[in-house]
């Protein structure tokens, strides 16, 4: 099945085969029909087989300072520019050394990915998906530990963000965007006279190449961004995160050993502004999928915009941009539930998840409850090396994003309207490290309330029970960002108002739960405004964003007659 194994070569540049159907040609793969479900999630529990084998993992990746080459077109390049990934909890330690492509290496790349795509195209679904589900196999067994040593070392996560996000959601992602792709396929359009006319549809790639700019925060969505464009039939231009560096060259390369072959996705680590601007220059970018910052999205927007009479497609825009994720408590909610919801949603990956809680509204006649059990439970939470199984959370990933999330804290300080509750404290001796913080608000519209922090912070604005409905309203106009948020309450006419008055403040919305913890193929993921083009990456959807598709009509019955009949009555 896998028999072109890592070069593009003639053989497998055949077109799909032929399937004859009423003396006609219907491209049509015959795809093997499979269930699927979510990749169960290891405990890691004491004495364990997965805690042993992580242990080892974790040694071996630890020891090393692993070299990490430039790859375009299975050939691999250095360049001057050298880079190295450090441990955030340890930033004298360096995990990974690498290198910045320049822009003649990345225009380089840009001509293998379109001419390798054209042959890539062609590769029948079936061989593509057996691809997929064998790069899932190497994944969820062979290569899971080192995923997660190299997420948890050089991402700062603990065994179970690891565990949650470099195995199982990138294992879903892979298994699950093959499962749609195959459900797509079994649509057909409609033929009222298969003796006449039969009408098909094939889904393409998308004549070009695809850019994929990744994060550090989730291993996972770097597979995502730059896989499942190739899935499709397209060729990609991956830009790792530098601060990810590791875990998503562990991605790379189980995708090669599991069959994709070399230029469909070409691994060029390089300069951001250096990355966009050879990228939106090309007439050959026919998308780019991005997960970053709002200014970064903006900017790549523009560009585009700007050069758009250049291009030979009109670039598919794909971006995911963050939020200032919000829980709304109403007076009817369990208060243990709160409590326990918010500090996970705020403090789990020290807030550094796009859908973290970083602000919540809480009523007067909760508050003494729930300020008691926040302060109470924060105090237990260990912050500490990521390799401490008992550690709650770790360091913040780098340099800029201790300075960031400390200047809100400073701003905290220094405000006469802020109260710090929690936490306060920072700092970066050794690791980025910063305490889980916990602020009250008198203003509901301090910046500290409405600008994105990603980090271990959550604003808290207390609201008189009787001004419910007011400040109901403050949350979807306080904030450019729309990307998940949830309500705590027993009350269900709160909870049906609810649902109508923040339709639009969040695109995956909670209830009674954490505004954390999407899972692929459950709650497929992704926000309005300012926070991204909410395509719903983990949904059945977001496969189309990647696919250029052809109709295709087939006539049995030749045409004798320019005439139609009424025109002789």
């Amino acid at each position: 099945m896998l028999r072109f194994m890592r070069n593009l070569s003639a053989s497998s540049a055949v077109p799909q085969t032929a399937v004859r159907s009423l003396g006609s040609v219907v491209l049509q793969p015959k795809l093997k029909d499979f269930t699927i479900s979510n990749e169960p999630i290891l405990t890691y529990r004491k004495d364990s087989a997965e805690r042993v084998a992580l242990k080892q993992a974790l040694e071996t990746t630890a020891a090393t300072c692993e070299e990490v080459p430039i790859v375009i077109g299975g050939k691999e390049y250095k360049t001057d520019k050298v880079m190295h990934q450090v441990m955030p909890h340890n930033h004298a330690h360096k995990l990974a050394k690498f290198y910045y492509a320049d822009k003649k290496l990345l225009e380089q790349a840009i001509k293998t990915a379109v001419e390798a795509q054209v042959k890539w195209d062609r590769v029948p679904l079936p061989e593509r998906l057996a691809i997929w589900e064998h790069a899932a196999d190497l994944m969820a067994g062979k290569y899971r530990q080192a995923l997660n040593a190299a997420t948890m070392l050089g991402q700062a996560k603990t065994v179970i963000q690891a565990e949650i996000d470099a195995a199982c959601e990138l294992i879903d992602f892979i298994r699950i965007h093959a499962f749609f792709l195959k459900e797509c396929v079994k649509y057909q359009p409609i033929s009222e006279d298969l003796k006449v006319t039969k009408n098909s549809l094939r889904y393409r790639g998308i004549d070009g190449f695809i850019a994929a700019v990744s994060p550090f925060n989730f291993t996972a969505i770097g597979g995502n961004l730059a896989y499942t464009p190739a899935l499709m039939g397209n060729a990609v231009l991956w830009k790792p995160s530098d601060t990810a560096l590791l875990s998503n060259w562990r991605i790379f390369n189980i995708m090669r050993e599991a069959g994709v072959p070399d230029g469909v996705v070409n691994f060029v680590p390089a300069d951001g502004p250096v990355f966009g601007d050879t990228i939106t220059a090309s007439p050959h970018l026919a998308g780019i999928n991005f997960t970053g910052s709002v200014p970064t999205f903006n900017r790549l927007w523009k560009q585009v915009g700007d050069n758009l009479d250049k291009y030979v497609n009109f670039p598919r825009l794909i971006g995911e941009c963050g939020g200032k994720n919000f829980h709304f408590v109403h007076s009817s909610a369990d208060v243990q539930s709160v409590v326990t919801s918010t500090l996970r949603s705020a403090f789990e990956y020290s807030g550094q998840k796009c859908s973290a809680c970083s602000r919540m509204y809480v009523p007067e006649s909760l508050w003494p409850d729930i300020k008691s059990g926040l302060l109470c439970e924060v105090k237990k939470l260990k912050i500490d090396d990521v390799q401490d199984m008992s550690t709650f959370t770790s360091a913040v990933i780098d340099d800029k994003a201790f300075k960031r999330i400390t200047g809100y804290i400073e701003h905290a300080k220094k405000s006469p309207n802020l109260e710090i509750l929690a936490g306060g404290t920072y700092s970066d001796a050794k690791g980025y490290f910063i305490d889980p913080t916990i602020v009250q608000t008198k203003d509901p519209k301090d910046r500290i309330m409405t600008e994105e922090i990603f980090g271990p912070l959550i604003t808290i604005y207390v609201y008189k029970d009787a001004d419910l409905y007011d400040t109901m309203k403050l949350v979807h106009t306080s904030t450019q960002f729309a990307l998940t948020g949830a309500v705590f309450g027993q009350d269900e006419s709160f909870i049906n108002c609810a649902l109508e008055e923040f339709k639009m403040s969040a695109g995956n919305f909670y209830i009674n739960d954490k505004s954390t913890g999407s899972v692929v193929g459950q709650q497929p993921f992704g926000g309005g405004r300012k926070s991204g083009t909410n395509d719903k990456a983990g949904g059945p959807h977001y496969i189309l964003r990647w696919t250029s598709p052809q109709s295709i009509k087939e006539t049995f019955v030749p045409l004798r007659d320019i005439n139609y009949p009424y025109m002789s009555d």
